[in-house]
């Protein structure tokens, strides 16, 4: 692949920005440097032009002045929340208490006083279509399934992955993961985890350090896969 249509192609996926200010100094340098670190960019002078760019392309995010003339960012602000979870990033010169309040009842995800530094912006608009992200991701797993870490469980599929990639269990361990993440983070007695086994508790202290093995980054101080002394074992799930 080339590098031009690789930079097309990456440009296609890119999450899409609408600022939206007056002041056209404003536009062209967010327009400029959010290109330059990995968005794509459409500008709007004022409501009626944001208006007019939703009605045609659909956005990550918004970038919103507070103070504009005709309908102000706050009114604007509430629109788009009474139509959507956009992710909406506020700017505004007036540094009252009561105006980022104001701006955040309405649904606002983040508040930027004016002058600002482009770098912050940077940052608090990536973890602010991050926390989206992940929400968005959460609110659609399917009911049976648990989270810890790196790793998606689902349970009665018994299928484990980190990140995309499929992770092999074996009977056994596929059967611990469901009994431990069914407690949903609730302690499990030991010999509840054994079940029927012919060698009884004791065995199950081997089984669970091989899965261990698997899904803890030191199998020796696990993060997910605890001991509860004197009990049994839980999963801690996110």
């Amino acid at each position: 692949m080339n590098a031009a249509r690789q930079k097309a192609e990456m440009g296609v996926h890119a999450p899409h920005i609408l600022v939206v200010d007056d002041d056209r100094r404003l536009r062209e340098l967010l327009s400029r440097f959010l290109g330059e670190n990995g968005f794509r960019v459409t500008v709007a002078k004022d409501t009626a032009e944001a208006r007019a760019r939703l009605a045609l392309f659909i956005f990550d995010g918004v970038v919103l002045d507070v103070m504009m003339p005709g309908e102000n960012g706050f009114e604007f602000a509430k629109f788009l929340r009474g139509q959507s979870d956009i992710p909406i990033l506020m700017l505004t010169a007036r540094v009252e208490t009561k105006d980022r309040v104001q701006g955040l009842e309405i649904g606002a995800d983040d508040y930027l006083p004016k002058p600002f530094e482009p770098r912050e912006l940077l940052l608090r608009l990536g973890n602010m279509l991050r926390r989206t992200a992940a929400a968005t991701a959460k609110a659609v797993e399917p009911a049976d399934t648990v989270l810890f870490g790196e790793f998606t469980f689902r349970i009665e599929r018994g299928e484990l992955r980190k990140g995309a990639e499929l992770v092999r269990l074996t009977d056994r361990e596929r059967e611990l993961l469901q009994i431990l993440a069914k407690s949903r983070g609730e302690a499990v007695p030991r010999d509840e985890i054994a079940g029927d086994e012919e060698l009884g508790e004791r065995t199950v202290d081997v089984q669970i350090n091989r899965l261990r093995r698997k899904i803890e980054a030191d199998p020796s101080n696990p993060a997910h896969l605890q001991t509860v002394r004197g009990f049994g074992y839980r999963l801690l799930v996110d």
